[in-house]
């Protein structure tokens, strides 16, 4: 029995809470998944896993085996990223999530020079925002924009952010153009909300350092920053959109930008991974190259004006060697 491999495949098993994962995630068929856990079994003379239809349940033995599996698997990826990682290219699939918008009009024209860079990585690309777990669902890395809450995560800044307050000249037109946070009282907005609470966002604006919440009304609500500035171009409210998707319109005419006194605040863009992905290879080319195109572009690259006025979140780590990301870089999502 290949014992590393067999260590591997139960502490997916365990990450995942599914047979039908694991293999998925490791590409190799579900049969031999069964079979390998059964002889990790059999050879150390104990029972892992409590298995029912419904439900797959560590052992007191199981939970004991997989803290160790995980240390000597931790230990051995250190030892081949320290001695191979000259010579070895980061290789195998890579599952990533991100917002869509910023999937489609960013990260997905720039995915020639990954695939030229990174030959031997599958990566598989999701666009959404839905709160994923990530160990469970064999998703190696997501990146996220604004407060991060979950404890079992680390997270490394890559961007960062920036919304802008516009409209449609037509819709200004009718209504009239605000001049003061006050006057928006008079007019509505185009609601967005959030899939992973379902809650609307309130419009948000720096007055004085502070941060003030506008809640409009507004008889539409969408959850896709694409279709939220489509509907302010067909002139149905004011909105906040990202400014990285919003300035050739802003450029065009085709929407005016409004209340410019009061910006909103930006948000830091982070790339979050589970504790177990952070030495692996592959999750790190990613996360560097994301972080390198970022930047590169003038709307998302992390600027000290732009940095210190992100609205706090849960994860601030430092920048530091992008090389490094076990480093002072990536810190515990707290």
């Amino acid at each position: 029995m290949d014992i590393v491999l067999a260590m591997r495949v139960f502490a997916r098993v365990v990450e995942t809470k599914s047979f039908t994962r694991t293999a998925e995630t490791l590409n190799i068929p579900r049969g031999r998944v069964t079979v390998i856990v059964q002889s990790l079994e059999a050879h150390l003379r104990t029972r892992l896993l409590q298995r029912t239809t419904r439900s797959l349940n560590l052992t007191p033995e199981g939970a004991a085996c997989y803290e160790r599996c995980a240390r000597v698997l931790a230990d051995i990826d250190d030892i081949e990223s320290s001695f191979l990682g000259k010579e070895r290219a980061p290789r195998g699939k890579l599952r990533v999530d991100m917002p869509g918008a910023l999937g489609r009009l960013i990260v997905t024209p720039a995915l020639g020079d990954f695939h030229e860079r990174f030959p031997d990585i599958d990566l598989v690309l999701g666009l959404g925002d839905k709160p994923l777990e990530l160990v469970q669902e064999g998703i190696d890395c997501v990146v996220r924009i604004g407060t991060l809450q979950d404890s079992t995560l680390v997270a490394r800044r890559v961007g960062v952010y920036e919304a802008v307050t516009v409209a449609s000249p037509a819709y200004l037109g009718k209504a009239g153009t605000p001049q003061t946070l006050a006057e928006l009282a008079d007019h509505r907005s185009v609601n967005y909300y959030w899939s992973r609470t379902g809650r609307i966002m309130p419009l948000t604006f720096e007055v004085d350092g502070e941060v003030v919440e506008v809640k409009m009304p507004g008889s539409i609500a969408v959850n896709d920053a694409e279709a939220y500035l489509v509907s302010a171009l067909n002139g149905l409210g004011i909105v906040q959109g990202a400014r990285f998707i919003a300035l050739p319109y802003l450029e065009s005419g085709e929407l005016v930008e409004i209340l410019s006194a009061w910006k909103p605040p930006p948000l830091r863009i982070s790339a979050v991974y589970p504790h177990n992905r952070h030495l692996s290879a592959t999750v790190r080319a990613f996360v560097d190259w994301i972080a390198e195109l970022f930047r590169r572009s003038p709307l998302l690259a992390i600027t000290p004006e732009a940095d210190a006025r992100c609205r706090p979140t849960n994860v601030d780590a430092p920048d530091a060697d992008p090389l490094d990301l076990a480093g002072d870089e990536a810190e515990p999502i707290a």
